[in-house]
C-alpha cells in the first residue's frame, strides 16, 4: 500500500521593517543591505528616492509604492503575498518605518494575518537628538509632529507642559519660528531644549539653550532641513516642594547643610514618597543624569 505523503503547511513569507539612513548614506547598515537584497519586494515611501539608494549599493529587487495616500488599499495586496511566500522589505525616505512615517497598518496587519515581522535596526532622527540634546533622557516620550494650525498647535502644548518626561517632537523648517514661540508660551522661557537641524548631513546644526534663546536664535533666518526639538519636561527644575509642611524645599535643605540623599529622605518621611524617586527628581532638577541608588 502506497503511503500518501504529507501535505506541508504552506510556507508564509515575513515582513523586514528596514531602517534607512537619515542623511548620511554611510549609515545604511550592511544587514539591511543584505537582507534588501535578498527580498522579493521593497515597499517604499518613494519609488525614485529608494531607487537611487538601491542603485548605490547595486541592489536590483523590484520596489512597489507604499506611502500615505495609498497604504490602506496596498496593505491587503501586501499581506497576501506574504502569505504566499513572499518576503516583503519595508523602507522609507528617511529613518525608522513607523515612526512618523507610513507602516504601521502594513506592521499590524502582518501581525494578524500570522506574519512574521523582523525589525532591521538603524538610523532614527528621534534617538539621534536625543543622544546629542544634552537633557534627562532617562524617560521620554515622543511627540512627533505638532498640528499645523497655530490654535491646535498652541493647544497641545498647553496639554503637555507638566509632562515630566523629555519631549521629542518632528517639526517642518518653515513653521519652526512658529513652533519655538508657541513652546516659549506653554512651557516658559528657561525650560532647556535642544534644536537639531539637517543631523549626520553636511550642514548639521545642533543648538542647545533655553526656550527663550532658541526663540531669538531661529527670528529672522532662514532655516531649512529636517528638525528635530528635544523639549526637557516639567521636573520641578528651581525646587521640590514640600506640602503641608510649611513650604520646606530640597533648596532649603540642602542650602541648611545636608546632602542632597539626606535632604531627599526628609521630603520622602514627609510627603510618603520612597527616597529613591525623590531622590533621582532632584537629580533631573540639577540638570544632571539620575542613575542607580539603593532604597537601603
Amino acid at each position: 500500500m502506497t503511503r500518501a505523503p504529507d501535505k506541508q503547511p504552506p510556507k508564509r513569507g515575513m515582513l523586514l521593517v528596514i531602517a534607512t539612513p537619515i542623511g548620511n548614506a554611510g549609515d545604511l547598515a550592511p544587514r539591511a543591505i543584505e537582507t534588501m537584497r535578498e527580498a522579493d519586494l521593497i515597499a517604499c515611501e518613494d519609488t525614485r528616492r529608494t531607487g537611487r539608494m538601491l542603485a548605490e549599493h547595486s541592489i536590483r529587487t523590484p520596489t512597489l509604492s507604499y506611502f500615505e495616500h495609498n497604504e490602506r488599499q496596498r496593505t491587503p495586496e501586501l499581506i497576501e503575498r506574504m502569505l504566499a511566500g513572499a518576503t516583503i522589505a519595508l523602507v522609507t525616505d528617511a529613518g525608522t518605518p513607523a515612526i512618523s512615517d507610513p507602516g504601521f497598518r502594513l506592521v499590524r496587519a502582518a501581525h494578524e494575518a500570522g506574519v512574521r515581522v523582523v525589525p532591521i535596526p538603524g538610523a532614527s532622527a528621534a534617538i539621534a537628538a536625543l543622544s546629542a540634546a544634552g537633557v534627562p533622557t532617562d524617560r521620554f516620550t515622543f511627540e512627533g509632529f505638532l498640528p499645523a494650525r497655530d490654535s491646535a498647535r498652541r493647544m497641545r502644548l498647553e496639554d503637555l507642559k507638566d509632562e515630566r518626561r523629555t519631549m521629542v517632537f518632528y517639526e517642518a523648517a518653515r513653521r519652526l519660528p512658529e513652533t519655538l514661540a508657541s513652546m516659549r508660551d506653554a512651557f516658559g522661557p528657561e525650560r532647556m531644549a535642544a534644536m537639531l537641524r539637517e543631523l549626520t548631513k553636511t550642514h548639521e546644526e545642533v543648538l542647545r539653550a533655553s526656550l527663550g534663546s532658541l526663540v531669538r536664535s531661529c527670528a529672522g533666518r532662514e532655516v531649512l532641513g529636517e528638525v528635530t526639538i528635544v523639549v526637557e519636561g516639567a521636573a520641578q527644575r528651581d525646587r521640590l516642594e514640600l506640602q503641608g509642611a510649611g513650604g520646606v524645599t530640597i533648596a532649603m535643605l540642602t542650602e541648611a547643610g545636608l546632602s542632597l540623599k539626606q535632604a531627599s529622605a526628609v521630603i520622602a518621611r514627609a510627603t510618603g514618597r520612597r527616597r529613591r524617586e525623590v531622590y533621582q527628581e532632584a537629580l533631573r532638577s540639577r540638570g544632571e543624569a539620575p542613575h542607580g541608588e539603593s532604597d537601603q
